[in-house]
């Protein structure tokens, strides 16, 4: 039997009374149709409605032939009627996200001549994904001209076209289409054959924000926020830029330049420091008791950099083969420099003895290693 799709009539339905028709097991749980829904099922790029049906909770919606099948964590009895109400602070959110696509869409395609061939709807991300590349600068725009339809406060409209008035109407599509083609039109903005459920005016989305972008296949992918999340967003990075701003003494629109000369003032520091550490290398292997043909020297605090610096310092000053190690979590990092026949024969018992990462080629090898000090010195 056809499920009534009271949402394809009225978005803004939040609970509704409806006969349950069947109620079979499905898995864990059941899947109860009736005669009549509020409850939007996944299609359309998004997922579906959750909520409740009488004392049940409505975990997912699936539609099967026009049957929509509702998935609930307990039974519903045959015959009775229940109460459906749907979770409104997600479907309204869905709403806002799904109607700022077509807004995107309908003007990508006037303006660039885009086909949108790709969207997702998930509880934290809303991608699209354009046929043809777009750049920053047309991006930037894309987004501006989506606002102002945003603001301009245009209407949405939903129906079924008859045959002749759809043969005969201009309407985007991401693919082929069979049956009763539900049309979502916003005035003067887009006209899309889409099952989901709307806003009534666009001034509801209350923003459009473009959140990255990326090139896919040939043409480009955009993460978009709208609505609520775009808020909540707005407000997350409001709140972490006032906490720089404070830290670094500047006003909230100054951080950028701001972060721009810490960033200068630690580099010309570390190179001020990468002197200082070289000096202290150079003076370490100029004091080297060069005892052994196989030494090995553990460091504090030194990175892979100053590591193999001091490796290589080592193995031209003094020849043989000269292991240096610095701590690093529940290891060590290291740097081998010898001749490379040598190296690799001592590589080759080293890994079978100890847990390693890395490699080389040449007269220098290095990685991490998971051992303790004491058995990589008896090692050595």
């Amino acid at each position: 039997m056809k499920t009534l799709k009271l949402y394809d009539d009225n978005s803004y339905i939040k609970d509704f009374y409806a006969t349950v028709l069947s109620c079979k097991e499905f898995g864990e749980n059941y899947a109860v149709l009736l005669d009549k829904t509020a409850f939007f099922p996944e299609g359309g790029g998004q997922g579906s409605d959750t909520g409740t049906l009488g004392n049940a909770s409505v975990l997912d919606v699936q539609i099967k032939d026009d049957e929509i099948y509702h998935i609930t964590d307990s039974c519903l009895p045959v015959g009775d009627t229940v109460c459906g109400v749907i979770d409104w602070e997600r479907r309204f959110d869905f709403m806002q996200q799904h109607s700022g696509e077509h807004i995107i869409s309908g003007i990508a395609h006037k303006l660039y001549g885009c086909e949108n061939v790709g969207f997702h709807l998930g509880e934290a991300i809303v991608t699209l994904d354009f046929d043809k590349p777009l750049k920053a600068d047309e991006l930037k725009k894309l987004e501006a001209l989506s606002n102002e339809a945003v603001f301009k406060n245009l209407e949405f409209y939903t129906y079924y076209p008859d045959d002749e008035t759809l043969k005969n109407l201009s309407y985007r599509s991401k693919k082929e289409l069979e049956g009763d083609i539900r049309i979502v039109e916003i005035e003067d903005t887009d006209i899309c054959a889409c099952c989901a459920p709307h806003v009534k005016n666009s001034g509801e989305i209350g923003i459009i924000k473009f959140m990255s972008s990326e090139s896919l296949r040939g043409g480009v992918r955009i993460e978009i926020k709208c609505g609520t999340r775009a808020f909540n967003d707005y407000c997350e990075k409001f709140d972490n830029t006032l906490k720089i701003s404070n830290k670094l003494c500047v006003k909230q629109n100054e951080t950028a330049e701001a972060v721009d000369r810490l960033l200068c003032q630690m580099n010309e520091l570390k190179f001020e420091l990468t002197g200082y550490k070289k000096q202290i290398i150079a003076s370490k292997v100029a004091n080297f008791e060069n005892s052994a043909e196989i030494t090995a020297c553990f460091e504090e605090n030194f990175d892979m950099k100053e590591l193999q610096v001091f490796a290589d310092m080592l193995y031209k000053t003094y020849g043989g083969i000269r292991a240096v190690f610095s701590k690093k979590n529940d290891g060590f990092s290291f740097v081998f420099c010898s001749d490379e026949e040598k190296l690799q024969a001592l590589f080759a018992r080293f890994k079978s003895e100890f847990s390693v990462k890395g490699g080389g080629r040449g007269n220098m090898l290095q990685g991490t290693v998971e051992a303790q000090k004491e058995a990589l010195e008896k090692f050595f």
